[in-house]
């Protein structure tokens, strides 16, 4: 079974996962945690559920997303993977981080490429990559079947979707992204975003004003 841990940092109020199987082997995916208080948050319920974090994952590489890979990275000793495409992106975090008051950020390379052709291991659980840029330019979503649910990051929000203004962001892509890759799950699917609550497929494709039958085309 795949358990879905949220954790809600920084002052972007981004979303952390760490998704881990029945036998207590964890993936983190998007550490936002700055702050030691998030930090130790994090590393308490690990402790108390006597995880083993064994990989650390960026769906996309915006500073919100990226604050505690470093720190993940050395707690734990785990490698970093991310798409290659967000390389730029994740390096850029080091020269406007501070201009969000992140003046602490260490900034940390991948180890390791994610392709879509490949899986997603977390523990004995397997999860579909699904390529959905637009957001960014190599933004990843993660889709395990047997229990329809997706880690979505900054693609879609409940009744909105990520924001196209920022370098690398192509509007009509995301849209048209959205619509083959996501909406295209069973409905009952659950969608776990990088900010906000969680939603469905059947929710935004009923209320989604971008993507959903309300939207303009």
């Amino acid at each position: 079974m795949l358990h879905i841990k949220s954790f809600t940092f920084n002052p972007f109020q981004e979303n952390t996962y760490l998704l881990y199987d029945d036998a207590g082997e964890a993936t983190l995916i998007d550490p936002g945690c700055y702050e030691v208080a998030e930090q130790l948050e994090l590393l308490d319920f690990i402790t108390d559920k006597k995880l083993k974090v064994t990989q650390l994952i960026n769906t996309h590489c915006h500073v919100d997303h990226v604050l505690g890979n470093a720190w993940a990275k050395k707690t734990f000793g785990i490698p970093l993977g991310i798409h290659p495409n967000e390389v730029p992106v994740l390096k850029s975090v080091e020269i406007y981080g501070p201009n969000y008051g992140f003046n602490t950020y260490q900034s940390t390379e991948a180890d390791y490429f994610l392709s879509v052709e490949e899986k997603l291991k977390v523990g004995k659980e397997t999860l579909t990559m699904l390529f959905v840029p637009g957001h960014s330019p190599g933004h990843l979503v993660f889709y395990h079947s047997q229990s329809h649910q997706a880690i979505v990051g900054d693609t879609i929000f409940r009744g909105s979707i990520g924001r196209t203004d920022l370098p690398g962001g192509i509007h009509q892509l995301l849209l048209s992204k959205i619509k083959s890759e996501l909406l295209t799950l069973p409905e009952e699917t659950v969608l776990f975003p990088g900010h906000g609550p969680s939603t469905t497929v059947k929710f935004e494709k009923a209320n989604n004003p971008f993507v959903g039958k309300s939207a303009v085309s």
